[in-house]
């Protein structure tokens, strides 16, 4: 009666949220609407006189209205520059043109079946887990293909498949942020930071680059399947309810099993794929390197600096090889139709890009960020909300703003204009900054009513419980949110104590 009840209550909060989330625009219109905020709150501010004293400026800078005549003719001649050049845009493509080729000829997947074929009975949970929280190489194809995978190798083994589905669709969404492989996120997440991070003008002696995060993120995908296996077996599917495992479970090992051909073809591509990479870091080791930085110095350094290329290159040469290996039809290797199928599923994030961009060119026109920046700093400092204080702070903001705003990118960029500049002032870095965001914006991704792919997850449930509702599905993902979220912030307070840089030549504080 009592868990009945508190379902009940459970479903209601769920319905309250998920009614308010529905009343917001889409990301798109969101960014319309905070651009003319923005625009209006210059004009106010610019009439009061407002002004901003930058650390190491001779005086104050004064804020600029963006609805004067100058700021028009400001936004007329730089909105198609603000577009093109916007530092995530580049980036965030050219993975995906790679990593199109991979998912496409279905060398991804099959990578995935081969890590999940001979799983033993006792460690699946934990191989589950493993897996989904590297899930972000796939983008949000992962969503889509991880779990109902892994509902089959726990239905192969003799274990409840709602338990391989719901587990490692949590996985994939609060450990989204972290990885041991490098993709389209950290790619994303590094442009939208280097912009928000170029409003202090008067701050250098920092990098930002796609590779800033990947010691933190590393360690994250790393430690947090050790956790999101034991929830599974232990707190998820004992709490299930009965399943018996139905006759000729082979068909569903079969369903997961790699066949001789996608092996080699596999093992082919990984061969290429490590000699291409062996290449790449023995051309960088060599001593009078071009790839090396001033002075000889491997950080920083032009290899790091453009690693985007690298990875777009090894995703390209692992599809491409296994397509061409595993004898695919000549269209189903196409790897023009590949990559332009890729592209066409970013046309969001390219529509998207456009606004922001804008928003975030009458943010540093007009001098407005730097304001709030500095403000926001001081209030900071005033009550002691300092160090690491101020991350926690930047992991609850995210951590709330993602039940609303489950675009990454969407997400960062709204955030990044202020909290980016204003953490600075307190002598972070962006590297640490971002970082911190990635924890936010995974640990409640599982439980956002916003979120398309947990109605996705809900379908695939009810083949196994018909009558499985939204409400029972999130109370079961509930706990892998403050476990993960303990988890990452753990993580985060080692790097941070323990002065670890989070990436390579990514310190936690600025010079």
């Amino acid at each position: 009666m009592l868990r009945t009840e508190r379902r009940t209550r459970l479903d209601q909060v769920l319905g309250i949220v998920e009614r308010l989330g529905n009343r917001l625009p889409n990301s798109f219109i969101l960014f319309i609407v905070l651009f003319g905020v923005i625009a209006v709150a210059s004009a106010v501010a610019a009439a009061l006189g407002a002004t901003v004293q930058l650390p190491g400026a001779e005086g104050p800078t004064a804020v600029k209205n963006i609805l004067s005549g100058e700021g028009l003719v400001h936004l007329l001649s730089n909105a198609v520059d603000d577009f093109v050049s916007f530092p995530a845009l580049g980036p965030v493509l050219t993975v995906v043109l790679g990593v199109g080729v991979a998912q496409g000829t279905g060398a991804l997947e099959v990578a995935v079946r081969l890590v999940f074929s001979r799983v033993p009975r006792g460690l699946v949970p934990y191989v589950v887990a493993f897996v989904a929280c590297q899930g972000h190489v796939m983008s949000d194809a992962s969503f889509l293909v991880i779990p109902p995978l892994a509902a089959l190798v726990f239905r192969s083994v003799g274990r409840h498949p709602l338990a391989g589905l719901i587990g490692a669709y949590a996985c994939v969404a609060t450990g989204y942020g972290g990885g041991l492989l490098m993709g389209t996120l950290d790619a994303s997440l590094a442009g939208i930071t280097e912009e928000a991070a170029a409003l202090l003008p008067g701050i250098s002696g920092y990098e930002t680059n796609i590779a800033m995060n990947y010691y933190f993120g590393a360690a994250a995908g790393v430690f947090l399947p050790l956790v999101g296996g034991l929830l599974i077996s232990r707190v998820l599917e004992p709490r299930l309810p009965t399943w018996h495992p139905a006759d000729g479970s082979a068909s569903h090992r079969d369903a997961v099993e790699v066949s001789p051909v996608e092996r080699r073809a596999l093992l082919i591509s990984a061969l290429v794929v490590t000699g291409f990479l062996v290449l790449v870091a023995g051309a960088w080791l060599l001593p009078g390197s071009p790839l090396r930085g001033p002075g000889g110095t491997l950080i920083p350094s032009p290899l790091l600096s453009n690693l985007v290329l690298i990875i777009a290159l090894s995703f390209f040469l692992f599809g491409y090889t296994y397509g061409r290996a595993r004898k695919l039809d000549k269209d189903k290797r196409d790897i023009f139709k590949l990559m332009t199928a890729a592209i066409k599923e970013m046309s969001g994030f390219i529509v998207l890009i456009f606004i922001v961009a804008q928003t975030l060119s009458v943010l540093s026109w007009s001098g407005l960020a730097t304001f709030l920046a500095v403000e926001l700093a001081a209030t900071a400092q005033s009550i002691g909300l300092v160090g690491f204080g101020a991350l926690l702070f930047l992991v609850l903001l995210s951590t709330v703003l993602n039940l609303v705003i489950t675009s990454g990118s969407g997400l960062w960029s709204l955030e990044s204009t202020v909290m980016v500049p204003a953490l600075m002032l307190l002598g972070l870095s962006p590297a640490i900054i971002q970082a911190t965001h990635r924890i936010g914006d995974s640990i409640t991704q599982a439980v956002s009513p916003m979120h398309i792919f947990l109605y996705f997850i809900l379908g695939e449930a009810k083949k196994y419980e018909p009558d499985l509702k939204l409400g029972t599905l999130v109370s079961r993902l509930l706990p892998f949110v403050p476990a993960f979220g303990l988890v990452w912030t753990g993580i985060l307070a080692v790097f941070y104590f323990a002065g670890l840089p989070v990436g390579p030549g990514a310190s936690i504080h600025l010079p």
